[in-house]
This record gives structure tokens, C-alpha cells and sequence, in this order.
């Protein structure tokens, strides 16, 4: 399954906006440097998908604000 991902990188509050089936919009206080942002990203999706951290691979985007994400089971 591949899930789009939008980053906003060094926000002051973590949020997680589903804006369909397959899209996300993600906010996180980490930094985007040295993949700070990106860790967040994984360990925010993963809850919010009940799944753990380490079955979500980045594709696509792993240095935009734009990403697609793949489960892997």
C-alpha cells in the first residue's frame, strides 16, 4: 500500500490531517536535518496507522516535504 505524505517540518505542534484514504498531511516539531523530521514522520505514521515504525519505507521524497511511503508487511 503507498500513502502520500505531506511534511511541515518544525511546527510548533504535532498533527496528523487525513485528507483522504491514501493522503496525509503531517505536522512535527522535529527539525529537517539529519532526518530528524523524517524518524518523526515514521514514528507519527506508524501510530496513527497501528503498525510499527520500522514497516514504513520512504520511497519517494526523502529529502522534500513531499513523500510516498510504502507498508510493508
Amino acid at each position: 500500500m503507498l500513502i502520500k505524505i505531506k511534511v511541515f517540518p518544525n511546527s510548533k505542534k504535532e498533527s496528523v490531517i487525513k485528507k483522504s484514504s491514501d493522503s496525509f498531511e503531517i505536522k512535527t516539531k522535529a527539525k529537517a536535518e539529519r532526518g530528524e523530521a523524517n524518524q518523526a514522520v515514521k514514528k507519527i505514521m506508524a501510530k496513527e496507522l497501528g503498525i510499527s515504525p520500522d514497516q514504513l519505507r520512504f520511497i519517494k521524497g526523502g529529502r522534500s516535504h513531499n513523500k510516498i511511503a510504502e507498508i510493508i508487511c
